[in-house]
């Protein structure tokens, strides 16, 4: 265990601290949002980079066929039913239920995600924004099954893989592609715009294997209300409605969530995270050990 003189030091020395025995505030991002030129004559054009710079999304209608989204869904029901079987942890479970909330690590246990990680579709444009060869960082389906979807609260992304897993800067990105109709009321994705542009600093203490918890119901790492009031208050919410097949792309900062789902129809989404090869995680910033390889590639990085 890390002394507390040391923990003051690593927190002086950390940009990004949060949790440990800091107090809970929004200070300013310290990383450029994107690391290519606004004009950068790549996969996607300079409007779709202002927007994306500016609000810390960027949502990209179609991208995958209906036949292609009917694949991954059986895929999807293949390995929730493997991991139901198995009890593996890699497979997490709603709190109070058994039904499946996500399977992580999906681009190495499944050769079909495998292929999809490495799509130049999603792939080139991690690249472009990021600038730099990227690996997988983490990957997972997410069920939000009808009826009896759970949310996930308010998050940065890279708040809690930078406390938990080491993620030095925010120089990575998600892709989500939707498997199912996103509607407003089955528990889409919903973004709090331009609040990527700031770090909101949490409270608390980080206890070991907290990711057992937390990956079922989030209570660490997430904003207090007061400055979720003041970033709503600037950015206002977006919802993310639309077709199977479409992708979101999304800083690693920007603050997210989504509510659960009480309606008849699911809600399911494949989830790649391309981190920066330069940006390769260190030691985590808290007082605990690394979390598992399913949920951080520390140790299998291989570049895209």
């Amino acid at each position: 265990m890390y002394t507390e003189s040391i923990q003051t030091e690593q927190h002086q020395r950390d940009i990004y601290a949060s949790r440990g025995g800091v107090t809970a505030k929004i200070v300013p991002r310290r990383d450029p949002i994107l690391y290519c030129d606004i004009d950068d004559s790549g996969v996607i054009d300079s409007p779709a980079l202002q927007s994306y710079r500016k609000n810390g999304f960027l949502v990209v209608d179609k991208v995958f066929t209906q036949v292609e989204v009917n694949t991954f869904l059986q895929e999807m029901e293949n390995l929730a039913g493997h991991h139901r079987r198995s009890g593996s942890d890699e497979a997490i479970v709603e709190a109070g239920s058994a039904e499946v909330r996500s399977v992580f690590r999906i681009h190495e246990t499944s050769p079909l995600f495998k292929r999809v990680a490495s799509d130049r579709r999603l792939a080139s444009i991690a690249e472009q924004i990021l600038n730099d060869r990227v690996y997988i960082h983490q990957s997972r389906v997410n069920f939000k099954p009808g009826f009896r979807g759970e949310k996930f609260y308010w998050h940065s992304d890279f708040e809690t893989w930078h406390v938990e897993d080491g993620m030095p800067r925010m120089r990575a990105l998600s892709a989500s592609i939707t498997l199912t109709e996103n509607y407003p009321w089955n528990g889409p994705l919903m973004f709090i715009p331009g609040s990527h542009k700031y770090y909101v600093v949490c409270e608390g203490e980080t206890p070991e294997e907290n990711y057992k918890r937390s990956l079922r119901r989030q209570e660490l790492g997430i904003p207090d209300d007061a400055h979720l009031r003041s970033l709503y208050s600037e950015g206002g919410i977006h919802t993310v409605v639309g077709k199977p097949g479409s992708v979101v792309f999304f800083d690693c900062n920007v603050l997210h969530g989504s509510s659960g789902n009480i309606t008849p129809a699911p809600r399911s989404n494949l989830f790649f995270v391309y981190n920066a090869l330069s940006n390769r995680v260190r030691s985590p910033y808290c007082d605990c050990p690394p979390r598992p390889e399913y949920l951080c590639s520390r140790k299998n990085v291989t570049p895209i």
